[in-house]
């Protein structure tokens, strides 16, 4: 959630002179050229750091700088899922480097990768299909569960990560969670009374109980876990997509796809096409359409929990209940 969410607390600014634990992180006897503000966030300080290396060759380097107990855990998880994700595919995201903490101001934290020079441009449908099938097909959850291994954000949230042997067990708590988190900024409203059992006593059985039934099982897949437009963009000099920002778990590969069902998000019908010709839809294939329905309810009310201020997103717990 590169440049969407609220703060965790005032951002801490990008220092031209680097924290000894930085330092430390960056190659051996580099030479430190220029430290310098680059992307945006709502909740972090990014920036980019050139250097010249021992031998003379020059590279630039990606930090993101965060204060508190949150940043900490939130610079923490995201090191993890690129970890995750690059030992998969590594050419897919810039390869993660280091987190820590500052040593002379202990209350800032810190995440380190290398730095690729990308045209935040849509990517070419099937490249970005190809490289998306190869990291939930190649990627294997280390017990064979749902979760992750530490909690990760997205945006200054976290979400659930516990480990689950059921897909339909982990979602439910994975929504709750988001559930009680969207509650805590907006309040409770009476008519969550009705719809909220629903959603979990009915809508959730229906469309998920049908992959673990008869025979069928759910691969638990890696996902990037925000996956919109603004986490991706094309290596300058390799032409292939890249995507930042994870905030990962293993998951139903579907799962991922809850992201993508509003329009803004521009990866539309198109992109969901090209993925399926590398991978095909779960059986029961015709719950397709209600599942993503209901990935995308996860997501909005993640989203709705970010934004206490936009009151629409309650507005799809009214219509998924409409819809099943």
């Amino acid at each position: 959630m590169g440049h969407r969410g609220t703060t965790c607390s005032e951002p801490t600014r990008i220092s031209t002179e680097l924290d000894p634990s930085i330092l430390s992180a960056l190659p051996k006897d580099c030479r430190i050229h220029t430290v310098k503000p680059h992307g945006t966030s709502f909740f972090a300080s990014t920036g980019r750091i050139d250097v010249e290396l021992a031998d003379g060759t020059p590279s630039s380097f990606f930090i993101k700088v965060l204060p508190g107990e949150t940043g900490r855990n939130i610079v923490h998880g995201e090191f993890e899922s690129m970890k995750a994700i690059h030992a998969t595919s590594s050419d897919f995201v810039p390869r993660p480097i280091a987190w820590g903490t500052y040593r002379d101001v202990p209350g800032t934290h810190f995440f380190l990768s290398e730095y690729r020079e990308m045209r935040h441009e849509m990517p070419d449908p099937h490249d970005f299909g190809g490289c998306l099938a190869t990291l939930h097909q190649k990627s294997k959850s280390p017990n064979g569960k749902f979760g992750f291994h530490v909690p990760t954000y997205s945006g200054n949230l976290a979400q659930f990560t516990d480990w689950e042997e059921s897909w339909e067990v982990f979602f439910s708590k994975s929504l709750k969670k988001a559930l009680e988190l969207e509650i805590q900024v907006k309040g409770h409203d009476p008519e969550f009374d009705v719809l909220v059992p629903v959603i979990f006593d009915k809508v959730i059985p229906r469309l998920l109980r049908p992959l673990e039934s008869d025979g069928r099982s759910v691969k638990p897949s890696l996902v990037h876990g925000d996956l919109w437009y603004a986490n991706s963009g094309i290596d300058v000099k390799t032409g292939t997509p890249v995507v930042f920002d994870a905030c990962c778990f293993y998951a139903h590969n579907e799962y991922e796809f809850g992201q993508w069902r509003p329009t803004c998000n521009r990866f539309g019908d198109e992109y969901l096409s090209a993925y399926h010709e590398y991978v095909p839809k779960s059986s029961p294939e015709e719950d397709y359409d209600g599942r993503l329905d209901l990935y995308k309810l996860r997501f909005n009310t993640h989203v709705s929990a970010l934004f206490p201020d936009n009151w629409a997103l309650r507005k799809q717990y009214v219509s998924l209940n409409n819809n099943h």
